[in-house]
């Protein structure tokens, strides 16, 4: 019980929860986004259970550390680049986003004629979807965990409370994006820049993550500028025109 009185402790408790936070919020606008596809009544289920998962790929892969460690001994070899499992797995993980990603954006950008050409998707399939990538946001979510905090409880712990943090605001997110066409376009576009990150450094060309956050930080302020422009009607509409 000393670590309840331990300074560091909380704050690696605090600090790794917050990243945990921000690392997850594409993981929640992407199971916004697949849900919605889904029936009405079937929409928050599977949004719960994605995060559901999510948290459990997490867990799981912290209890398998030795596993994670594993990942980044090289495989083979390609050109004199060594390649390990967690590029593999970072590359299949980009591509797939890439794809799914520019999917939705090309569908989005159809309007009512994509909209009703559309099949309709199933439960299991949005699941399934949502689970490949609950695994590559893991690893990601895991190795930073394990990059920061020594002892596996407060990692754990940390990765519950961020999804119950995501599980209250989910609903919040959902109804958010999927309500803005514009603002659901900005937000795959933000998952096209995910993908494309993961797959540069599946091939060792990591991005710095602040330019990342840097620039999906200054797009959400220019978007939340523009909503609140087409909300302000100019003074000179609302006069009447003399005749």
């Amino acid at each position: 019980m000393e670590w309840l009185f331990s300074p560091e402790i909380w704050i690696a408790l605090v600090t790794l929860t917050v990243l945990e936070v921000v690392l997850g919020v594409d993981n929640v606008i992407f199971i916004s986004i697949l849900s919605d596809k889904l029936p009405h009544h079937q929409q928050r289920l599977a949004r719960r259970v994605g995060l559901g998962l999510a948290m459990l790929s997490r867990i799981v892969l912290l209890m398998s550390l030795s596993w994670i460690i594993g990942l980044t001994e090289p495989l083979f070899a390609v050109f004199g680049r060594e390649v390990s499992g967690r590029d593999l797995t970072l590359l299949g993980g980009g591509l797939f986003l890439l794809a799914k990603s520019t999917y939705e954006i090309h569908e989005s950008l159809e309007g009512e004629e994509g909209r009703r050409s559309r099949k309709t998707a199933t439960f299991a399939g949005v699941i399934m979807q949502i689970l490949v990538l609950d695994v590559v946001f893991s690893l990601d979510s895991v190795i930073t965990a394990v990059g920061m905090v020594d002892q596996l409880g407060v990692m754990v712990a940390a990765i519950m409370i961020a999804v119950v943090i995501m599980l209250v605001s989910a609903e919040a997110i959902s109804a958010f994006v999927n309500e803005r066409p514009t603002v659901k376009i900005l937000a795959l576009s933000f998952l096209l820049l995910v993908g494309f990150s993961l797959v540069a450094e599946g091939f060792h060309q990591e991005i710095p993550k602040g330019y990342l956050y840097f620039a999906m930080a200054f797009s959400v302020f220019v978007e939340l500028i523009n909503q609140r422009t087409r909300h302000v009607t100019p003074v000179h509409l609302k006069k009447p025109i003399a005749s």
